[in-house]
């Protein structure tokens, strides 16, 4: 494995989740804040590592698996905690559900239309997904120390959740098309 740049930020992204996981049980704004400054470097390495990669020609194989991995352990991760500390409570939680089944979902079709050298690009809709969902992500960190933070934070996962449902299914539809050619 080749410690590049982009590789070390993938990993690092890793190493910022067991301190951000103990600010989350914090119950100080201090801790909050904190948090989400720890999740904006997160979020920073997430864009940085893929963008010197390419800029710089140095994709790895090791990239190009701990990457996608890194951000579902990342994103999965964050999500349950605003769940742990009730930061999304009752039927808010169907956003987290929706988001964590469709990032399973995609990455299984994506591993299996990789194996089978067919690739499934990322949509401009997808990406507003992911915008949505970290902008929601930021807020809920510190949703109880700011006006409305909570209310915000849920209304703009629930629209992220409404994305994703549109965005996974037509990842999962691709990968029923690509299905459907092979012969069996």
């Amino acid at each position: 494995m080749k410690w590049n740049l982009p590789n070390i930020l993938t990993v690092a992204r890793l190493f910022l989740l067991p301190p951000m996981i103990l600010l989350f049980f914090l119950p100080f704004e201090w801790a909050a804040w904190t948090c989400l400054g720890l999740y904006a470097i997160g979020a920073i390495t997430d864009f940085v590592d893929g963008w010197w990669a390419r800029k710089f020609n140095q994709q790895t194989e090791f990239g190009a698996f701990m990457d996608p991995l890194s951000d579902k352990i990342f994103v999965i991760t964050i999500l349950l905690m605003l769940v742990a500390v009730e930061r999304l409570e009752s039927f808010w939680v169907l956003s987290v559900v929706i988001i964590i089944i469709r990032e399973f979902a995609v990455a299984g079709v994506r591993e299996f239309m990789g194996s089978n050298d067919m690739t499934l690009p990322v949509t401009k809709l997808a990406k507003w997904k992911t915008t949505m969902q970290m902008v929601a992500t930021a807020v809920l960190i510190v949703g109880p120390f700011i006006w409305h933070g909570q209310l915000i934070g849920s209304l703009l996962l629930a629209g992220a959740s409404v994305i994703t449902v549109i965005t996974g299914w037509a990842y999962m539809r691709k990968g029923f098309e690509f299905l459907k050619t092979l012969k069996d």
